[in-house]
């Protein structure tokens, strides 16, 4: 039996990206700037920026069917507004595409970016805690944080 994973992985990219929304919406800016203090460490900022990367890379990699290298056109991460503006363009951008009749490497391509999502959220838990900021709750209920 043939199992098709393509709208179950389209639900946890919608999900995974709603959470992302969530935390910058739920953050001040001045957030933006914070770092993981006492350890080699970008800036919220900067998780924010390569994520909205991976977003526009993979999705376009996922419409021709091939990766063609990382690009991001968030120019200021450290505007609460225009992160909040690339995360919506990024989230309709993906939802443009018809997961039904993506190929096997397009399936890949679109797991790569949800693991890619994903492994941020792990990372932006950690720099939550270090500087003793709160998760919203849609945060709490998916990762009891």
């Amino acid at each position: 039996m043939e199992i098709n994973v393509n709208q179950p992985l389209k639900a946890k990219l919608n999900q995974a990206f709603k959470l992302t929304y969530d935390l910058v919406f739920h953050l001040d800016e001045a957030s933006l700037n914070l770092d993981l203090p006492n350890l080699p460490s970008n800036r919220i900022a900067g998780q924010l920026w390569c994520m909205v990367g991976a977003r526009e890379s993979y999705t376009k990699a996922i419409e021709i069917g091939e990766w063609k290298g990382f690009s991001c056109s968030l120019a200021t991460p450290k505007i609460k507004k225009s992160v909040l503006v690339s995360l919506e363009e990024t989230d309709k951008k993906l939802n443009e595409i018809n997961f039904r009749e993506l190929t096997d490497v397009q399936i890949d391509l679109a797991f790569n970016l949800l693991e890619h999502e994903i492994q941020h959220h792990g990372q932006l838990i950690r720099f939550v805690y270090a500087n003793e900021l709160t998760c919203p709750e849609s945060w709490h209920n998916r990762y009891t944080v």
